[in-house]
């Protein structure tokens, strides 16, 4: 969707017509679409096709549009991931101070891990991560964490699509990593030394959810000629076990809010 219609945007149009829903009126027609975007009916036909074929939207049995469950998805996703990072600064922060290093909160999307955020002392120099990127789970140490409590089939997706190669340091082996997957189950923590950057080596500690779910983790970085993996990786299990306590403490918050709104109340009688 690049062309456009009085110059806007593809893109900008399916997201006018995705934001003319609103909490009173879930569901509208193509027509109805048409007039509160300003859009020509044809174009909003054509629009609401595609969204729906997407899962953007979802066409009711009376031929209406409402907001489908991708939206949802992504909306949802949004929402965690904010609570996440939200949650997790103090604790970088901590961490970053603790071992004068570079922390980064990562989650897993696909194959990749993606940096919530990256917290960097001023002594620290400018490296490779930055908010909101992204690399090869299989090479870093937060990857490697999160792929250790990862479902099984999720993990084979990753083998067999084929391991990358970003130093000459990167594992390319499917049995030495493996090997290392099991040890981080074992352990708590895994490592990766300079096989996404040479001189650079890293460790990461799981955070976990309700039933133990792995939702993302916590990672220091440094210079492998300089950083103790071995002394940081309490630290960074520590780190990564605040969050995980803080965050399942939140869910039950919730989860008891929402059994009390679900109580009627009780009649007293005079």
């Amino acid at each position: 969707m690049t062309e456009g219609v009085g110059g806007i945007s593809g893109i900008a149009r399916a997201l006018a017509v995705l934001s003319a829903f609103h909490s009173r009126d879930r569901e509208l027609s193509a027509a109805e679409l048409a007039r509160r975007v300003g859009f020509p009916r044809s174009t909003v036909y054509r629009l609401v096709g595609e969204l729906s074929e997407l899962g953007a939207l979802e066409q009711t049995p009376d031929g209406h549009y409402r907001l489908g469950t991708k939206v949802l998805e992504l909306g949802h996703q949004a929402q965690y991931q904010r609570g996440l990072r939200e949650l997790a600064s103090p604790f970088l922060a901590d961490l970053a101070m603790t071992t004068r290093q570079t922390t980064h909160l990562a989650v897993l999307d696909h194959h990749d891990v993606v940096f919530l955020d990256r917290i960097r002392p001023t002594t620290v120099p400018q490296r490779w991560t930055r908010p909101g990127g992204r690399l090869p789970a299989s090479v870093t140490g937060a990857g490697k964490a999160i792929l250790a409590f990862s479902p099984p089939e999720l993990v084979e997706a990753i083998f067999a699509k084929g391991l990358p190669v970003l130093t000459p340091h990167t594992i390319t082996d499917e049995e030495r990593l493996r090997h290392e997957l099991a040890r981080a189950r074992q352990t708590g923590i895994a490592f990766s030394r300079q096989e996404h950057a040479v001189g650079t080596s890293c460790c990461g500690a799981p955070i976990f959810g309700d039933k133990r779910r792995v939702l993302g983790a916590v990672s220091v970085s440094g210079p492998t000629s300089t950083i103790r993996l071995d002394l940081i990786a309490v630290a960074v299990q520590s780190a990564a076990a605040g969050i995980s306590r803080l965050y399942s403490q939140g869910i039950a918050a919730e989860n008891r809010r929402a059994a009390a709104s679900n109580t009627p109340a009780q009649q007293t009688t005079a």
